[in-house]
């Protein structure tokens, strides 16, 4: 059974939004951040259980925008099982939030998923399933990457809105490419409907994507895969991430989807108050190297990378804090910025900063401690600890 009584966090160094403290204490209660202290308090809660911070640091728990399984599970397996089992592994990762991203697939197996989602009850001590995530199949074929060609349609509001109501109004996100919606119309009503639009999947140019923010885009989805990418005369999808302040940008910071020297011109052009952090992982995450499945494709997977069978990458094994920890290696990256990276710039475009993304009091109290390398020492999932580094 998980830890449902107070817990105090103390002597740690705590990353808030505005101020960095030493040597403060984290109060949580009821799920929530209770309160936070700069001095050690002396009068607390019974039974609280104490955790001694000394030498780590709190920051907000990592949110996942786009990771379609883990440990052998897919969102498109339409169970409870398989939410739950990805639910349980994500936080070893520091993943306390996540959405459930979908595939381009048959119409009738991506209802079964939004189905599933729609009746989904999230569990304490798991990472919380937040929304999600509708990948395709509103894409451009010849960017399809992954996703299964034979699926792929054309931009249908109708059908979106049957499965927005499938979903339980869970969709959060869509990734499309916009150069199939000429007129806006998709865009935007999605926009108008408080739906995150991410471009991705896409063979745009510079001005299609000027078009598309216009319309309603404000994402880029695992910026630099399956896009058009910067050219001396049109800077494409690429540049526009670059060039364009409304986008922020999706980032699989692994060394293999964007090499090491391009994970470095991207921050140092787009900055970390625009790029997400994201694992874009599937169902082979945290198993062992072999033969696996993606959107009925098969995947064989190594251990540092999964491919179909022409060599096409098909998502990604990354563990968040490892991604993180990428980033951390580029001159200049401090843990506030992979904060904005992983937690609240993804909070924010979700429109879930009210209760996620920071570590302040009335917010979950989804929360890491984790040491300079970005080793996760407790997640702490909406007041319960859900892992302990060494389990």
């Amino acid at each position: 059974m998980k830890s449902i009584v107070p817990i105090y966090i103390k002597n740690a160094k705590i990353y808030q939004e505005d101020k960095i403290i030493n040597k403060g204490g984290v109060l949580i209660e009821h799920g929530k951040v209770a309160a936070v202290h700069e001095n050690i308090q002396e009068e607390l809660p019974t039974n609280v259980q104490i955790i001694d911070g000394t030498g780590l640091q709190v920051i907000p728990g990592f949110i996942d925008g786009h990771i379609h399984g883990a440990d052998g599970a897919d969102v498109m397996d339409a169970t409870e099982a398989a939410l739950d089992t990805m639910a349980a592994v994500l936080p070893r990762e520091g993943t306390t939030s996540f959405l459930a991203t979908t595939i381009t697939q048959a119409p009738e197996n991506i209802d079964k998923a939004l189905e599933n989602i729609a009746h989904y009850k999230n569990k304490a001590g798991f990472a919380e399933m937040v929304g999600v995530h509708l990948e395709g199949p509103f894409i451009e074929e010849t960017k399809a990457g992954a996703q299964p060609l034979d699926f792929i349609m054309e931009p249908n509001i109708e059908q979106f809105n049957e499965w927005q109501e499938k979903s339980g109004n869970k969709i959060k996100t869509i990734t499309m490419a916009p150069e199939h919606d000429a007129d806006g119309s998709f865009i935007n009503h999605l926009y108008r409907n408080g739906v995150n639009v991410s471009a991705g999947h896409t063979g745009t140019d510079f001005a299609g994507m000027k078009r598309a923010v216009s319309y309603g885009v404000r994402q880029v989805t695992h910026l630099c895969n399956a896009m058009s990418g910067i050219h001396h005369r049109d800077i494409g999808v690429v540049g526009a991430a670059f060039q364009l302040e409304e986008l922020r940008a999706e980032l699989i910071a692994d060394g293999i989807h964007i090499s090491p020297e391009m994970l470095e011109i991207i921050y140092e052009n787009v900055g970390s108050e625009r790029l997400i952090l994201i694992t874009d992982a599937m169902r082979a995450k945290c198993l062992n190297a072999g033969n696996y499945e993606l959107g009925g494709q098969p995947v064989t997977v190594t251990e540092d990378r999964a491919v179909l069978e022409n060599g096409t990458l098909a998502g990604s094994i990354l563990k968040m804090h490892e991604g993180a920890r990428q980033m951390l290696k580029i001159n200049d990256v401090t843990m506030r910025n992979i904060i904005q990276m992983a937690s609240e710039n993804p909070a924010r475009q979700l429109n879930l900063y009210d209760r996620k993304g920071s570590i302040e009091a009335g917010k979950d109290a989804d929360v890491l401690l984790v040491d300079d390398n970005l080793n996760i020492n407790y997640t702490i999932c909406r007041g319960v600890i859900a892992y302990k580094g060494g389990e």
